[in-house]
Order: structure tokens, then C-alpha cells, then sequence
């Protein structure tokens, strides 16, 4: 990918594109900033639909479904998040605090449902490798949340994720005609792993 490539895509000359960015590595910068703050600003947006804060489930739902839809509608973005890295971009410091955005509603979530007295009933052994990076976790986003917790939520982040990106990137071709319906298995199943013995009102995507 070049600059000259990225103004062709866009049906502008090199020398327009190089008026507001010095290189390629420059725009890339600017587009995965845009593109997680976008994302991030899904995952609040679909977070604060939920009136009942205490309800954890339905806002989990909500979340998960909200980061799917947004995908879906910005397959180019969501690509350029979590798909093939661009060869020989190195993403700068200024990229974190907008890539860890739609993870903070999450760890959000689950501090709160802490806070208030509940834990998730699900014991997941913690590999040593793991726990010193929740560890780390923990003290680099000061989130207060146990190990336990943490652990849980992180794979259910990871099979979420994973489904996403499953569906996006076309492996669930001839395999899955209804990726929504899988999704939505993968959200209850995650769910009830964080919150088990409770039931949320389904919060479906636009596409099934």
C-alpha cells in the first residue's frame, strides 16, 4: 500500500492526499484512529441504550451486538483494525488509547457488576502466563476487577471477536447461512459463562 495507491481508491491525485499527510504511515495513523474511535463510540452508544444499568446481561448483549452491526456496516475498517497488518507500518503510540476504546466498555461492564456484589459463578483456571498479564492489565488501565473475572471476560472478548471477524472475512461461507444466528450463540454462551442463570432480551443485528 502506498500514498499514491490510497489517492488513486479515493479518485484523488498523490498531490492532494500529500497537502495533508507527509506519508503513507501518517494517513494509516489517522485512519486507524478515526476508525477506533468510531468503533469505540459504537460500543458506548449501544452500552448507554441500556436504561437498567444493573441489568449486566442485556448490556453485554447490547455491546457485543453493537460492536458486530458496526462492522458490518464498515467492513473496510473493520479490515483495516483486525485484518492482514499493512507490511511495514509499525502503529505509533497514539494508536492505544483509541484501540483499547471498545474494550474499556467491557472492562467497564465488569467492574461495575463486581462493585456490586456479583461474580461470575465460572472458575477458569488462570495459566501463570496469563495472570501476570491480567496483572499488567489491571495496573496499566487501573480496572479493579479480580483475576477471575477478568479471565472470563477476556475469552469471552476473544470468541466475540473472533466470530466477527469469522463472518467479515468470509470463513463462514457455505459453512454458516445464518451468522447472526451464530453470533448470537456465541454471545449467550459468553454471557452465561459472566453471568450465569440469567437470561437478557435479545438485542439481534440488522444482518442475520
Amino acid at each position: 500500500m502506498s500514498l499514491r495507491a490510497v489517492a488513486r481508491d479515493l479518485g484523488m491525485v498523490s498531490s492532494a492526499v500529500y497537502r495533508y499527510f507527509a506519508s503513507r504511515d501518517e494517513l494509516l495513523t489517522q485512519l486507524i484512529i478515526d476508525s477506533y474511535d468510531r468503533l469505540g463510540e459504537a460500543a458506548e452508544a449501544a452500552d448507554a441504550s441500556v436504561k437498567r444499568r444493573s441489568d449486566y446481561p442485556a448490556r453485554w448483549r447490547a455491546i457485543t451486538h453493537g460492536i458486530r452491526q458496526w462492522a458490518i456496516d464498515n467492513p473496510s475498517e473493520y479490515a483495516l483494525l483486525f485484518g492482514t497488518p499493512v507490511p511495514g507500518y509499525a502503529a505509533p503510540q497514539d494508536t492505544i488509547g483509541p484501540a483499547g476504546r471498545y474494550t474499556w466498555v467491557l472492562l467497564r461492564l465488569l467492574a461495575e457488576m463486581e462493585a456490586s456484589g456479583r461474580t461470575s459463578a465460572v472458575a477458569t483456571p488462570i495459566p501463570v502466563a496469563l495472570r501476570s498479564d491480567l496483572t499488567a492489565l489491571r495496573s496499566n488501565l487501573g480496572i479493579p476487577v479480580s483475576d477471575a473475572l477478568l479471565a472470563v471476560g477476556m475469552v469471552a472478548w476473544a470468541n466475540v471477536m473472533g466470530a466477527i471477524s469469522l463472518e467479515l472475512f468470509g470463513h463462514l461461507h457455505r459453512v454458516v447461512d445464518t451468522p447472526g444466528a451464530l453470533f448470537e450463540a456465541v454471545v449467550r454462551e459468553q454471557g452465561e459463562r459472566m453471568f450465569p442463570g440469567t437470561t437478557a432480551s435479545r438485542r439481534p443485528s440488522k444482518r442475520t
